[in-house]
C-alpha cells in the first residue's frame, strides 16, 4: 500500500488572495473555509479525494524565514508555455531569481506573497 498526497498547505498572509490567485491559475473552486481563516480550494469536480490534491491557504504572520523547502511544479493544459506564462503574469505572478543559469526549459515564478513555483515547458492533457 502506498500514500498519494492528498493536499498542500501554504502558509500565507492573505488567504482570499491567494485563493483567488491559485483558484485562477489551476481552474480551482473554494472547497471550504475554517474557523480559523483557512480556505481549501480543489477541482471543481471532485474536491478532496480526488485525483489531484487540493490546496489550503492557511493563515499565518509568520515571515518566511529562508527558502521554501517545498514548491508547486506548473503545467499548462490548453496553450503553449509562452502563452501560459502570459496568463500567469497577467494574474499577478512575477519572475523570480533562484539562481537560474537562464538555460532551463522552465520559468521560476512567484505568487502574489513572493511563494515560488515553476512554469514546466511540457504541456498536460486536462483530466
Amino acid at each position: 500500500m502506498a500514500c498519494r498526497i492528498s493536499e498542500l498547505v501554504l502558509d500565507c498572509v492573505d488567504p482570499e488572495r491567494l485563493a483567488a490567485f491559485w483558484s485562477d491559475v489551476l481552474g480551482y473552486v473554494e472547497l471550504d473555509r475554517d474557523d480559523d481563516g483557512s480556505i481549501e480550494i480543489g477541482p471543481p469536480d471532485t474536491g478532496f479525494g480526488g485525483p489531484q490534491p487540493t490546496l489550503v491557504l492557511s493563515p499565518s504572520s509568520d515571515p518566511r524565514p529562508e527558502k521554501l523547502r517545498l514548491h508547486i511544479d506548473v503545467n499548462a493544459t490548453d496553450r503553449d508555455q509562452d502563452a501560459e506564462l502570459e496568463r500567469l503574469l497577467a494574474l499577478g505572478a512575477r519572475p523570480a531569481d533562484v539562481g537560474q543559469t537562464g538555460t532551463e526549459n522552465w520559468h521560476v515564478l512567484a505568487d502574489p506573497e513572493g511563494n515560488e513555483f515553476c512554469l514546466l515547458r511540457r504541456r498536460f492533457q486536462p483530466l
